[in-house]
């Protein structure tokens, strides 16, 4: 099911929520009684969709429509996604947030930069007057995104293996795929990676899912560590980190979660697993050899995508603010991600 499918509800999504400022979560430390924290304030151009990274990676999801559709009135709601994306992604706007990504270097370290930095590559990818300029405006916040991973990355001695927003594999492997990194950076992302889980076997898999993740640990890794190994090196690596996918044995990252109450915010995140997990699942699947291994992965993505996709619209904006942008990435082709 091709994401053109879903093109027209899921920018109508993406724009509801971009430019709706309340409810916020703003993830910011009040220092003083003073401090202006108006979230427009503080984030002129992230300030919708109740935290700043649902707001950065659902710019990146409306400027990804707009690619899939040539940037054509094809997409009904075109028009008006590029005169929100013109009001946002402008110079001074997009120079306040890098000010503030530099002035507040801990905040949405890795999962929010690495969002900006997709937004970023998605511009560019799109081209024309438009993209280029959007493009250009990103570029002193991707130079400040850049700069924080560069200090931060010798210092991260261990990874975050957790199924939330800090996860280092999840975040480092969509960085790669930016392309937006400095040469350096790059080699260091690259260089962290194979330091974190080059050795790593026999994934403590059973273990998932925990109560909140909307990752997959063992899924995130396995796809992170398939972006800087050759292929016959990482089917081996993979053999490895989960042999019930040779074994035929149990393997619950394979198994579409239960959701209990999709209106909890937590619990709600599950949500977003079955579609995280359909995208890691679909890649991986995509650099195997046919075979079983190859074959359980596919057939588990397609569980978890059908599972995933009637939920991403409800009405209800706990799970409205962000998941269509999972649905995107599980929905396209593993090489144009």
């Amino acid at each position: 099911m091709p994401l053109s499918t879903h093109a027209d509800r899921f920018a109508r999504l993406a724009l509801a929520n971009i430019t709706r400022e309340y409810p916020n979560f703003p993830a910011h430390l009040i220092t003083s009684a003073d401090e202006a924290h108006a979230p427009r304030t503080l984030h002129p151009a992230f300030y919708g969709a109740y935290d700043w990274h649902s707001s950065v990676h659902m710019h990146w999801l409306l400027v990804r429509l707009l690619r899939r559709h040539g940037g054509t009135p094809a997409l009904p709601e075109s028009a008006r996604a590029v005169a929100v994306l013109d009001r946002h992604l402008t110079p001074g706007n997009l120079a306040v947030e890098a000010a503030y990504l530099r002035a507040h270097p801990s905040f949405e370290r890795p999962y929010g930069w690495v969002w900006l930095l997709v937004l970023a590559a998605e511009c560019r990818a799109l081209g024309g007057e438009n993209g280029a300029r959007w493009a250009a405006a990103l570029e002193p916040a991707v130079a400040a995104v850049d700069g924080l991973l560069a200090g931060w990355l010798p210092k991260a001695t261990y990874p975050v293996r957790h199924g939330n927003h800090p996860n280092s594999a999840f975040a480092l492997g969509l960085a790669l795929d930016s392309g937006e990194l400095s040469a350096e950076t790059d080699s260091a992302v690259r260089e962290r990676l194979l330091a974190w889980f080059a050795d790593d076997h026999d994934a403590p898999a059973h273990w998932e899912p925990s109560g909140q993740d909307f990752l997959s640990p063992a899924l995130s890794e396995a796809d992170a560590v398939r972006r800087v190994l050759p292929a016959e090196r990482f089917a081996a690596w993979l053999d490895r980190f989960l042999p019930a996918l040779r074994t035929g044995a149990p393997c619950a990252p394979l198994d579409v979660p239960v959701v209990s109450d999709h209106a909890d915010p937590q619990i709600g995140h599950l949500l977003g697993l079955t579609l995280s997990r359909a995208a890691a699942l679909r890649s991986l699947a995509d650099a195997l050899p046919d075979g079983p291994a190859r074959a359980r992965l596919t057939a588990a993505a397609e569980a978890h995508l059908a599972a995933g996709l009637p939920a991403v619209e409800r009405g209800d904006f706990t799970t409205d603010h962000w998941l269509a942008t999972f649905a995107a990435l599980a929905l396209d082709p593993a090489g144009e991600r």
